[in-house]
């Protein structure tokens, strides 16, 4: 038998036949992931979280306007010419009156539910007149008992947003067995602070979580059931 010769410094390297891959010495392809090149950006400061939270409450203060001042106003614009138009109808077309009325039964319907959705992205009256009186008018919309002390100071859109949000879920979450609640409205320098005295301490997770985004801190005292929460948030 002739035994192939050793090779010698300096020789050329041998080529081999390629293994197949039922070859057990045949080495496994590389299926390992590419190098990772991703990069994670950094969590924003805080200032630049609060800023976003108030632009937040700004842009949805400007959709409530777009929503009243543009398809509110045409919807209403529109009732009140079929309104003039039925009195054009002679008196002989009963059938024509009742379709226009029909008509305008829907817009009104149309109407009330733009103006609901409104309310829930920013409500009319907080816009307008401020923190006292758009709980006011949200206490006027529960059974139990609810009264609102609070200042004429506007306090800025965001921290009435969040502070209106917070304090109506108490409301709404109320039973009509409640004796009653009261919602004290008040200036600390350059923060607003709302007590809601009475209301079960249970939603106090809720309210945090409607104000801390702004920098608010929520404060709970008495217990074990109903008690006094207080929520603070930094105001303009």
């Amino acid at each position: 038998m002739m035994l192939e010769p050793a090779q010698c410094a300096g020789d050329a390297p041998r080529t081999h036949a390629p293994r197949t891959p039922n070859d057990p010495h045949s080495p496994l392809p590389d299926h390992s992931p590419p190098p990772d090149h991703t990069t994670r950006l950094p969590a924003p400061a805080r200032d630049a979280r609060l800023r976003a939270e108030r632009e937040q409450w700004q842009r949805r203060r400007r959709l409530e306007r777009q929503l009243h001042d543009g398809a509110a106003l045409r919807i209403s614009a529109l009732s009140l010419q079929l309104g003039l138009f039925r009195h054009r109808v002679p008196e002989a077309e009963p059938d024509l009156h009742a379709s226009i009325d029909g008509l305008q039964d829907e817009l009104h319907a149309v109407l009330q539910e733009l103006r609901d959705v409104a309310g829930k992205i920013y409500p009319p009256l907080l816009d307008e007149a401020g923190l006292g009186p758009a709980l006011r008018e949200a206490a006027d919309r529960v059974e139990t008992p609810v009264r609102v002390v609070a200042p004429d100071d506007r306090f800025g859109p965001a921290a009435e947003g969040a502070a209106y949000f917070a304090v109506t879920e108490c409301l709404e979450a109320a039973t009509a067995a409640s004796p009653g609640l009261d919602v004290v409205v008040r200036r600390d320098g350059a923060v607003l602070a709302v007590d809601v005295v009475g209301v079960e301490l249970r939603h106090a997770d809720a309210m945090l979580d409607a104000v801390r985004r702004l920098g608010g801190t929520i404060d709970v005292a008495g217990g074990p059931d109903a008690g006094t929460i207080t929520a603070r948030l930094p105001c303009e």
